[in-house]
């Protein structure tokens, strides 16, 4: 496994300049005067677009703007950003922990509830509570997440009142907000650790509808596939086997049927989970959540050329890190996979 590791590992930089090519080639698609934009920071600067042009080399072959362009985004510099008036390298810094905040919160509750749900659905076939939940599960599918999410605004929020103001932290805490010390960057561990508990529970009170949303469209997917492979696994020679030994229901439900029905669900929860941190763009709209997706919207809306790169470059990185972690997962659930 070891072998396996260091050579995923070493593949990383050859996956991400495959990637960097492509996605910086897309953005030749665009004309100098688009790709120009993001360089324009005040009036005075429109004003001389065909300097910056010239200086920026936005007209030179793509092998010479591609080389600048690696040499800058390797010391750091991804450009700026429109949509957030600062670096893009600043904004990822500043909203990425946030995205993951709602990330660790989100995808612990959907995996927990969907392998609980899609293992009692299995176990209780053709009943009443498994039909109650293929219902729920085709509704998860069916409903989008922009109207889950105005749903449950329109009850919490707007009905009930129970629900918080858009964003991720109250008007009350705004000032502690701003004062306390931000070592970690995550506002949850941040407020625990200056000892500033209400803002604690105001940080995770402001993320409960955006994970609330999540966990309802994300699960049903993941409970239709838990439910489908323990159906397979419960009928399967080596389970027959297992009841043959005269071992009990709850150890071959749980150590036999299980834990091979889990294979494919790892799968998914990597899907899930890079879905998650390269920002659910939707989600984070509808509730003003401060996270990378709501950042990329914003930037979409305004041609922001250098925040879709910086966030292209990101989710990239994600997804080649999350995978590797996926294929060693493998081996840990099925011994019979082997990485000679």
């Amino acid at each position: 496994m070891l072998n396996f590791i260091l050579r995923r590992i070493v593949q990383i930089p050859v996956v991400m300049l495959v990637l960097s090519l492509m996605i910086v080639g897309l953005t030749q698609l665009l004309t100098p005067e688009q790709r120009a934009a993001p360089y324009i920071r005040s009036e005075q600067q429109a004003a001389r677009l065909e300097q910056i042009i010239e200086q920026r080399g936005l007209r030179d072959p793509f092998v010479v703007q591609y080389s600048r362009w690696l040499g800058a985004t390797l010391k750091g510099d991804l450009g700026y950003s429109k949509a957030s008036s600062q670096d893009v390298i600043v904004t990822i810094k500043e909203r990425l922990p946030r995205t993951i905040e709602l990330t660790l919160v989100t995808a612990i509750p959907i995996l927990l509830i969907s392998i609980w749900l899609g293992t009692l659905s299995a176990l209780h076939k053709d009943k009443l509570l498994d039909q109650v939940l293929r219902v729920l599960v085709v509704l998860g599918y069916s409903l989008p997440s922009f109207v889950v999410g105005i749903l449950l605004l329109a009850i919490f929020y707007a009905y009930l009142g129970w629900a918080p103001q858009a964003g991720n932290v109250s008007t009350e805490f705004t000032v502690d907000y701003f004062t306390m010390p931000k070592p970690t960057g995550f506002l949850t561990i941040d407020a625990a650790l200056a000892g500033k508990w209400n803002l604690f529970l105001d940080a995770l009170w402001h993320m409960m509808l955006p994970a609330l949303t999540l966990v309802i469209v994300l699960s049903a997917s993941i409970i239709k596939v838990m439910r489908n492979n323990m159906l397979e696994a419960l009928t399967s020679d080596y389970v027959r086997t297992a009841r043959a030994k005269g071992l009990s229901s709850r150890v071959v439900n749980n150590k036999h049927a299980r834990r091979n029905a889990l294979l494919s669900i790892v799968t998914l929860a990597g899907f899930l989970i890079i879905g998650l941190l390269s920002g659910s763009l939707i989600t984070e709209t509808i509730f003003a959540y401060p996270g990378i997706g709501q950042w990329v919207v914003d930037a979409a809306r305004g041609v922001d050329l250098a925040a879709v790169l910086g966030f292209a470059m990101l989710s990239a990185i994600i997804v080649v890190v999350v995978s590797t972690i996926v294929d060693i997962l493998y081996g840990v659930i099925d011994p019979r996979v082997r990485f000679d």
